[in-house]
């Protein structure tokens, strides 16, 4: 069962590959696509940048130090 799962999985990505391959239609969605994806991914690390550049507090330990 698990070769033929396997197998089955193989198949449907060589398909799917020829079938992006030999249609410009779905070329230009796949490029949409991951444009669109990178985009978010992009906004999602910008405000995970942001969110930890905030200004740390000095410590009572680190003061006494100084």
């Amino acid at each position: 069962m698990e070769k033929l799962f396997c197998l089955g999985l193989a198949l449907g990505m060589v398909g799917g590959a020829l079938l992006v391959a030999n249609s410009y239609k779905v070329r230009c969605l796949v490029k949409k696509s991951q444009a669109d994806m990178m985009q978010k991914f992009d906004e999602m690390m910008d405000e995970k940048l942001k969110g930890n550049e905030k200004p740390q507090e000095e410590t009572p330990e680190k003061k006494g130090k100084k």
